[in-house]
C-alpha cells in the first residue's frame, strides 16, 4: 500500500481515519496531531514546566519524544517500583528510560520507592493482602501518590501521563459495567489543579496503542516490550481483548465511544455524584504532606505504616 502523501511505502493503515502513511509522513502526522490534542483540550502552553511519567515501555517514551520535539519543556519521572521476576522487570525498565533520556541530553528524576520507604510494592502488596491479590490496586495507589509528590516537590506545573485510547475505553466500559459513579465522571483528558494537586493531562489519549507502537518503531525509540509479570490475566487486558475484537469488525468504534463520552460530559449529561457528607475537607498528611481527607495519615502512608 502506498502512503497516501508521496509514493513511499506506507508503514501503517489506520483505518478509522482512512489514512495510510509512510516511515516520513507518519511522525510528522502524529506529531501534528498531538499538538492538536494539545490546543483542543487547552492541556498546557510553552509557558509550563511539564513532567512526563515514564514507565520505559512505548507509550511513555513516544509521549516524551513528541513533547520533546514539539520545544516543551519536559522532564521525565520514573518510579522504580522494586518488581523483579525472571526479567528483573523494574529495573531493565529504569534502564530503558534513562537510555532514552541520555540520547537526548534530557533530565530524568527517579524515585525507588524501596530506598525511599523501606519496601518494594510486591512486598507491601503481600504484606497488606497477605498475598490473596496481585499487587495492582496498591501499585495504582503509590504511583498516582508518588506522581503528585514529585510534581508538586520539582515545581512543575503539569503532570502528563500516557495513556492511550486503549487504556482510557477498557478503563470507561469497566467503569460502566460496575456503575462506578465515582471514577466515570473522572476519565477526562484533563483534571485540572486543585489545592495540593497538580494539573494531569493525557496529551495521547485519542491515540490507540497500535498507532504510538508505530511511532516509536519508526522514530527508533528502544522501549522494554515485556508486560509487568502482574498484568497476566487483569481485567484491563480481557477488556481490551473484546473491544479490540469489536474494533476489528467496525473501524473507529473505540474513539467513537470516547469521543461520545466526552460530549456527554460536556453536554451535562453525566455528573460527578455529590458526597452524603456534602463538601470534602481535605488536610496536609502529617507524614508526607499530601492531601487527605481523612484527617490523618494518607492512604499511601498509611499503607507503609501497617505493620
Amino acid at each position: 500500500m502506498r502512503c497516501h502523501k508521496c509514493p513511499q511505502r506506507a508503514v501503517i493503515r489506520m483505518r478509522q481515519h482512512r489514512l495510510a502513511l509512510c516511515k516520513d509522513h507518519y511522525p510528522q502526522w502524529f506529531i501534528e496531531q498531538t499538538q492538536r490534542f494539545i490546543e483542543k483540550y487547552r492541556m498546557f502552553t510553552h509557558q509550563d514546566r511539564i513532567l512526563v511519567a515514564v514507565s520505559g515501555g512505548k507509550d511513555s517514551l513516544a509521549l516524551w519524544d513528541v513533547l520533546w520535539q514539539l520545544g516543551y519543556e519536559a522532564e521525565g519521572l520514573y518510579i522504580n517500583l522494586g518488581i523483579g521476576g525472571e526479567f528483573a522487570y523494574s529495573d531493565e525498565s529504569q534502564q530503558a528510560a534513562q537510555k532514552f533520556a541520555d540520547q537526548r541530553r534530557l533530565k530524568l528524576h527517579i524515585y525507588h520507592v524501596e530506598e525511599r520507604r523501606g519496601e518494594s510494592v510486591p512486598a507491601i502488596a503481600l504484606r497488606t493482602h497477605r498475598g490473596r491479590q496481585k499487587p495492582c490496586a496498591v501499585c495504582g495507589l503509590i504511583k498516582r501518590h508518588t506522581m503528585n509528590q514529585m510534581a508538586r516537590q520539582l515545581g512543575f506545573s503539569v503532570l502528563a501521563t500516557a495513556h492511550n485510547l486503549d487504556d482510557e475505553v477498557s478503563f470507561l466500559f469497566g467503569n460502566l459495567l460496575s456503575w462506578n459513579l465515582r471514577q466515570i465522571p473522572r476519565q477526562s483528558p484533563v483534571l485540572e489543579a486543585e489545592e495540593g494537586f497538580v494539573r494531569k493531562v493525557k496529551p495521547f489519549i485519542r491515540f490507540s496503542e497500535r498507532e504510538t507502537a508505530a511511532y516509536s518503531i519508526v522514530r527508533g525509540i528502544e522501549y522494554i516490550e515485556e508486560e509487568c509479570p502482574f498484568a497476566e490475566g487483569s481485567k484491563q487486558l480481557q477488556y481490551k481483548d473484546l473491544l479490540n475484537r469489536l474494533e476489528e469488525q467496525q473501524p473507529g468504534v473505540k474513539l467513537r465511544f470516547l469521543l461520545g463520552f466526552f460530549n456527554a460530559m460536556e453536554q451535562g449529561f453525566i455528573h460527578p455524584i455529590e458526597d452524603e457528607q456534602g463538601e470534602v475537607i481535605l488536610n496536609p498528611c502529617p507524614s508526607c504532606g499530601q492531601p487527605t481527607s481523612t484527617g490523618d495519615l494518607c492512604a499511601t502512608c498509611r499503607l507503609f505504616e501497617e505493620n
